[in-house]
């Protein structure tokens, strides 16, 4: 039974990794549309400058 967990350890973490990245994004997704329902500006400021400081560097490159 050994090989049978060698087999399927890979693909557990695999779906473990992929399921709670598809977690965060959609609680993000929800975290913008609350920030986006707020008329207070300083959130949306504040909003701005969490996103542009958590931008991949890939995408940075592509604005310039």
């Amino acid at each position: 039974m050994g090989w049978l967990h060698s087999l399927f350890s890979p693909i557990r973490r695999l779906w473990v990794r992929a399921h709670s990245r598809r977690r965060n994004r959609r609680g993000m997704h929800i975290l913008y549309k609350d920030v986006q329902s707020c008329q207070d500006e300083d959130v949306q400021v504040l909003w701005s400058i969490f996103i542009d400081s958590h931008r991949h560097p890939a995408l940075m490159k592509l604005k310039l």
